[in-house]
């Protein structure tokens, strides 16, 4: 097995840099376009063999070291019997919540199904399987008036993001039982809070999902937008590896947080739009500047994007694969 990923969320890996892409099972693979031409999105997320088949089209098309489930951060609120649906152009819909304190206690049969895709992915798989789970503050922004509760009724925001850490810590257990050997968290509108509603409505319930998944043994990627501005906050929930933007080059990152957090990003993702040997370029120019750095993943700052030529993001995979 492919262990490259596993080694560098430990900081222990002598080899190259294992590299996987953030959205790699998505809409700039050709041959998932031809899926979601005869299946819905939900669908796709849902049906354990759609799932599998989606979440392995990277890995056996684009030679990733690691495979990351096809979900989405959005399917917790099924866990409270909320409705979900996925509209085109417009994204996760979700049925309104006005009082968090009167959603049910969790449970979550209706995603037995991402267990089972799970389960069959790692009969099939010869590379690390990722999970993962929206950080709360993330998944509250989809479905609440985050931005109201937070200054009007930060009481009723502080209730739903504890029930919404409570569902989560419970869905990571089903992944890790099913099978999943790391865990990504993913907190995508942490930029929209000033530092201080940061450390209030965000890195606490984030931090407790860290420290759950870590407690049943399973390395946890922390990734933030603007990840780069609060190095030292993140640093101090003690991720296994903090995922960078670009902003700011990973090898001051790694003066900033020290050595024994791994560290993964940080190429802009509109890279991959550029001439093949500019993408090549700049890829040897991030692995030069940590060449020998043990806990080291590469990555894009943030997800592919939908449009992105699949040449591009091979010529990157390729130039990882090939410089050592």
């Amino acid at each position: 097995m492919n262990d490259l990923l596993l080694q560098a969320l430990s900081s222990q890996n002598k080899k190259r840099p294992p590299i996987w892409i953030m959205r790699q099972a998505g809409r700039y693979l050709p041959s998932y376009q031809a899926l979601r031409k005869k299946h819905s999105l939900y669908d796709l997320f849902f049906t354990p063999d759609l799932a599998l088949e989606v979440t392995l089209l990277p890995v056996s098309e684009m030679n990733v070291d690691a495979a990351i489930l096809f979900s989405d951060i959005t399917v917790i609120v099924k866990a409270f019997g909320l409705t979900l649906d996925f509209q085109e152009g417009v994204g996760p819909v979700i049925e309104a919540v006005s009082e968090p304190e009167s959603l049910p206690s969790h449970d979550l049969a209706d995603l037995e199904p991402i267990a089972k895709t799970i389960r069959l992915l790692r009969k099939e798989l010869t590379v690390p399987l990722i999970g993962f789970c929206g950080g709360p503050f993330t998944v509250a922004s989809y479905f609440s008036p985050v931005k109201r509760w937070l200054y009007s009724d930060p009481e009723r925001l502080h209730c739903l993001l504890e029930k919404l850490t409570e569902a989560t810590k419970s869905y990571l257990d089903l992944q890790i039982q099913s099978g999943a050997q790391a865990i990504q968290i993913f907190d995508s509108w942490a930029d929209l809070l000033t530092s201080p509603d940061l450390s209030t409505f965000c890195l606490p319930y984030h931090k407790q999902l860290i420290e759950h998944a870590q407690q049943r043994g399973v390395p946890v990627i922390s990734f933030m937008r603007s990840s780069s501005l609060h190095a030292k906050e993140i640093a101090r929930m003690k991720p296994d590896a903090i995922s960078f933007d670009w902003l700011q080059p990973l090898s001051r990152m790694r003066a900033t947080i020290g050595p024994s957090i791994a560290i993964q990003g940080n190429l802009d993702p509109d890279l991959l739009y550029a001439p093949l040997p500019v993408i090549e370029a700049r890829a040897k120019e991030l692995l030069a500047s940590m060449q020998g750095d043990p806990g080291f993943i590469v990555n894009l700052g943030h997800g592919v994007k939908p449009d992105t030529p699949w040449q591009g993001v091979r010529c990157l995979i390729d130039t990882v694969v090939n410089s050592f």
